[in-house]
């Protein structure tokens, strides 16, 4: 497993219109992944689940990636995270 850990600097936090994209990428992943956000675990490809973590500005999240190119994986979602969060 690998995990990353990425403070939110988006002034609306993880909001629907970048919560959709980080699903997207998430479903045409390999690994299992995974964002936990104080105490509250989601599904990344489930956008329910991530929206309903609250995200705001200023909150780490840390992702995890789990599976064979969980190393690809969680730099796919780390520059994702920096280029959109």
């Amino acid at each position: 497993m690998k995990t990353i850990q990425y403070t939110i600097t988006d002034a609306d936090g993880l909001h629907a219109r970048p919560a959709g994209l980080l699903v997207n990428l998430a479903k045409a992943l390999d690994s299992e992944i995974t964002i936990t956000c104080g105490e509250k675990n989601a599904n990344a490809k489930k956008l329910f689940a991530v929206m309903a973590l609250h995200v705001k500005e200023g909150d780490t999240i840390e992702i995890a990636a789990s599976g064979k190119n969980e190393e690809q994986d969680i730099k796919a979602i780390g520059d994702f995270c920096r280029e959109n969060l």
